[in-house]
């Protein structure tokens, strides 16, 4: 009898520990690191919103009760300056910390490749929420994601834009070859822009830290039959470009992807000169119905004006896709997201519904065409490529 009821007692004690182990794990946070360019230079414009819709996402998600089962998001946010080097260190701080479920970060993607193969290396899975380059996948490995569309989607949706709607058939293209995201802008728009019967009558090259682009325009004022622009610029030279060309007396139209989707495509040129341009960039900026309203109205409410522009939806939807799969896959466990990632059908996102094909970490996205006219940036339409 008393060996019946001791072997009872250690059995409660037990179980009573057991479920103390359980409640523990359940309320331990799920740790997700999101790196960032938040000051020196130019991506901040991109940046900033991106971790803010990150953050906002992650706190809905909290309020809402948190994941499997009341764990808590926990956020933790690096700062990597606009500086490549930066990012490396970064993300080495990043996989030495324990527990880490996932990583999001740039919208660059010369600075995913500076980070990301860290996190192929430890396991981890890294979602990127604007870096473009398709081949992004390939060049970092299976860990790697993009929530945004491929660069191949924006430049050719606005190579048959410039064709068809802007009866543009002779075209300039500036391109900063200090970036891989406008190397390739400029591949894809010239590849599909060409097919469509169009000519690149000018071609021209600049560099990030470029100020001066007097040259440039000098031989664009010079060649015959130019209708327009194609300026494959990041944030950094976008705003500097438009001023220039818009001195020198230009009013041709001046088209890019998204890194023209900064605040600094108006301010530095001043609202009198930033007209006439023309951008790719994340469809939500044109709905004003369902998840793109819903965010809208909660980004507002969170940070006291509106999302300063489509980066910030992508930083909410890499958010969400992430504590979809890990719901999904009813773990934090890293190995367990990442799978549970490639297998993502049909999130609805802010910036659209979000699938990874098979065998494909990239979604296919429609595109939002936007017009800068005297400083006011308006949603033109959406193009899905037909190529």
């Amino acid at each position: 009898m008393q060996t019946w009821i001791k072997g009872l007692a250690s059995a409660a004690v037990g179980a009573l520990i057991a479920a103390s182990a359980g409640s523990a794990q359940a309320a331990d946070p799920i740790d997700i690191v999101a790196l960032y360019n938040l000051s020196g230079g130019g991506q901040a414009s991109l940046d900033v919103p991106s971790l803010n819709g990150v953050k906002l996402k992650a706190k809905m998600i909290n309020e809402a009760g948190g994941l499997l089962g009341g764990r808590m998001l926990n956020v933790t946010a690096f700062d990597t300056k606009d500086d490549t080097r930066e990012a490396a260190t970064a993300a080495k701080r990043a996989v030495a910390m324990k527990g880490v479920s996932a990583a999001i970060g740039f919208s660059d993607t010369t600075y995913v490749l500076a980070a990301a193969p860290l996190f192929q290396t430890a396991g981890i899975p890294f979602v990127t929420s604007g870096a473009t380059s398709p081949d992004l996948p390939v060049m970092v490995g299976d860990e790697m994601f993009l929530v945004p569309f491929g660069d191949d989607v924006q430049a050719e949706a606005m190579a048959e834009y410039a064709y068809n709607k802007l009866a543009i058939h002779k075209i300039a293209i500036w391109t900063d070859r200090g970036m891989d995201y406008t190397t390739g802008l400029t591949k894809y728009f010239t590849k599909r822009f060409e097919k469509l019967g169009g000519e690149v009558v000018l071609s021209d090259v600049f560099m990030t830290s470029d100020q001066d682009f007097s040259a440039l325009v000098s031989r664009l004022k010079s060649t015959d039959g130019v209708e327009g622009v194609y300026a494959a610029s990041g944030p950094d030279t976008a705003g500097i470009i438009i001023k220039q060309i818009r001195e020198a007396g230009l009013d041709l139209p001046i088209m890019g992807g998204d890194g023209l989707d900064t605040d600094l495509v108006v301010s530095v040129p001043g609202k009198a000169m930033a007209t006439n341009v023309y951008f790719t960039t994340h469809a939500y900026v044109g709905l004003d119905t369902g998840p793109a309203n819903e965010f809208r109205k909660a980004y507002t409410k969170e940070y006291g004006h509106e999302p300063e522009n489509a980066f910030a939806a992508l930083g909410f939807d890499a958010m969400g896709v992430v504590a979809n799969a890990i719901e999904k896959a009813g773990s934090s466990d890293p190995a367990a997201v990442t799978k549970a990632l490639a297998a993502t059908k049909d999130y609805e996102g802010v910036t659209g519904a979000l699938t990874y094909p098979e065998g494909s970490h990239v979604p296919s996205k429609p595109v939002a065409i936007m017009h800068v006219d005297k400083g006011n940036v308006a949603f033109e339409e959406t193009v899905t490529p037909k190529d």
